[in-house]
C-alpha cells in the first residue's frame, strides 16, 4: 500500500467542512504551534471562547471576512502511518467546477452532510462528480451529530439516503460514519458519546484505504511533454543524446520494453530511462522521467508513448461525458480546444445528448449545457487521439475542452457514457 494518500472534502454550504479539515490537522498534531496561536488571536478578535479551527483551512483573509472559503485549499499533512494531500473544496454549488478540480487527481473524496438536512441537491452533485471521475473511494461524513443528541437512528437514516443516492450513480461500497467535528468526535479517535458505532475513526479509515493499484495491472501510457536535445552539450556523451520526457500516466515502463508511438505508429525499444541524472531500471506513473530509444523516430509534444501489446486505438471521434464548468451555456456547433494528455486538437460540438437529472438520476434531453451540469455530447475532432474509455484508464480516458480564443477551462470531460450508462433517458 502507497504511503501518499490523495483527499479531497466536498458538501453543501455550512456543512462544517474546514471545521472538520481544521480538526483532523489539529488533533493529529499536524499544526504548529504559531498557527495555532494565529488562530486562537482571531477567534477571540471574533468574541469566541474558543479556537475556530475551520480557519487553519481558510487562509485567505479575504476569504475569513466574507466567512466562507472559496478556492480550493491544498494542504500536506502525516501521521506515522502515512502521508496526506489534502484538496478542501468550496461548498456552493456555483464553485462545484472547483470540487471537480479537487476531486481529479484524489484517491478519496470526504463528503460532509449535515446530519440535521440530511441529503442535499449538492450531495447528490458531489457524488455524481465522484462517481464521474471515478474516484476510488468516498468516504461519507455526517457531521454535527452532537446537534441531534448523538441519536442513532438520526444518523442511520441519512447514512441510508446517501448510501442509497450512491447506490443509484453506480457506487455501492460508499462508507460513512458519525462525526462531530466541532468536538472531535470519531475524527481522529473514536466516541465515547457513539457507543453504537463500532466503526473507525475518520483518520483510522483513512490510514487503512489502498491509493493506486498495481502499475503492472495498468498498460503504458506515456505523454510526451519535451522532446530533449542538447545543442551544445560540453560532455561528448551527450551531445547526440535524444530524449522524451514527460509523466508515466499509468502502467510501468522498463528498459528494453517494446513500445509503439502514437498518431504514427511506429514501433522500438526503451534503451534508457533518466530521472534527474541518474539512470534507471524501471519507472512507474506517476514518475517524471526522460525515456531513450532505440530508432531515431520522428516524436514531438503530444504524442503518446504506449506498450506495443496494448496501443490504445486512435480515433477523431469521441462520446464523452463532460462537467460543464463556464458561465455561458454550451450549444451544438460550438468550436472549441480539446485537451487529451500533452495534445491539444480543435474539436467541434456535434450533439448534446441529454443533461443528468440528479435528483431523479435521470439522463433528461437537453438543448444546452449550464454552468455545472453534467452531460453527454458528441465531439468531432480535428485530429485522431489516442482515446480510451475512462472507467478502463482515467489517463488516457480524461480530457479538457478549452475557449480557443481566451485559454479558458470550459469543462472536464470523460470518454465514454459509463456514469449516465446507470441512468435513464
Amino acid at each position: 500500500m502507497s504511503t501518499l494518500l490523495r483527499l479531497a472534502t466536498a458538501g453543501s454550504v455550512d456543512d462544517g467542512k474546514s471545521t472538520l479539515v481544521g480538526r483532523l490537522l489539529y488533533d493529529s498534531k499536524s499544526v504548529l504551534a504559531d498557527q495555532f496561536d494565529a488562530v486562537e488571536r482571531v477567534s477571540r478578535d471574533r468574541g469566541l471562547t474558543s479556537a475556530d479551527l475551520a480557519l487553519l483551512t481558510d487562509g485567505l483573509r479575504s476569504e475569513r471576512e466574507q466567512g466562507i472559503t472559496i478556492d480550493v485549499a491544498y494542504r500536506y499533512f502525516a501521521t506515522a502511518h502515512r502521508t496526506f494531500i489534502l484538496a478542501d473544496c468550496p461548498g456552493h454549488v456555483q464553485y462545484t467546477r472547483n470540487t471537480v478540480t479537487g476531486a481529479s487527481t484524489a484517491d478519496v473524496v470526504v463528503l460532509l452532510v449535515d446530519v440535521r438536512k440530511g441529503l442535499q441537491e449538492q450531495t447528490r452533485r458531489h457524488l455524481a462528480v465522484a462517481s464521474l471521475l471515478r474516484v476510488p473511494h468516498v468516504v461519507v461524513v455526517v457531521n454535527k451529530i452532537d446537534l441531534v443528541d448523538y441519536e442513532q437512528a438520526t444518523y442511520a437514516r441519512v447514512s441510508e439516503e446517501v448510501t442509497a443516492a450512491a447506490r443509484s450513480l453506480g457506487m455501492p461500497d460508499v462508507q460513512t460514519l458519525p462525526v462531530s467535528a466541532l468536538e472531535g468526535d470519531n475524527v481522529v479517535t473514536r466516541s465515547q458519546h457513539t457507543p453504537w458505532y463500532d466503526g473507525p475513526s475518520l483518520l483510522e479509515l483513512l490510514e487503512g484505504l489502498s491509493s493506486k493499484g498495481d502499475p503492472d495491472a495498468e498498460p503504458l501510457r506515456f505523454p510526451v511533454q519535451l522532446v530533449i536535445r542538447p545543442q551544445s552539450a560540453a560532455d561528448e556523451r551527450f551531445r547526440d543524446y535524444r530524449g522524451y520526457a514527460g509523466q508515466v500516466a499509468s502502467g510501468v515502463v522498463r528498459v528494453g520494453d517494446p513500445i509503439a508511438v502514437l498518431p504514427s505508429g511506429r514501433s522500438t525499444t526503451v534503451v534508457g530511462i533518466d530521472q534527474a541524472g541518474q539512470e534507471l531500471d524501471e519507472a512507474f506513473a506517476p514518475q517524471s522521467v526522460t525515456l531513450r530509444l532505440a530508432d531515431d523516430i520522428d516524436i514531438s509534444r503530444g504524442d503518446l508513448i504506449a506498450g506495443a501489446a496494448e496501443p490504445p486505438e486512435l480515433t477523431q471521434d469521441v462520446d464523452g461525458t463532460i462537467a460543464w464548468l463556464a458561465d455561458h451555456a454550451l450549444r451544438p456547433g460550438a468550436k472549441v480546444l480539446l485537451k487529451h494528455g500533452t495534445r491539444t486538437v480543435q474539436a467541434l460540438v456535434r450533439t448534446i445528448s441529454g443533461r443528468l437529472d440528479l435528483d431523479a438520476t435521470e439522463l433528461r434531453p437537453a438543448d444546452t449545457l449550464d454552468l455545472n451540469d453534467i452531460g453527454h455530447v458528441k465531439l468531432r475532432l480535428a485530429a485522431p487521439i489516442p482515446a480510451e474509455p475512462y472507467v478502463r484508464a482515467r489517463s488516457t480516458g480524461a480530457f479538457l475542452l478549452i475557449d480557443a480564443h481566451d485559454g479558458t477551462t470550459l469543462a472536464a470531460g470523460m470518454v465514454g457514457d459509463a456514469l449516465l450508462a446507470t441512468a435513464t433517458v
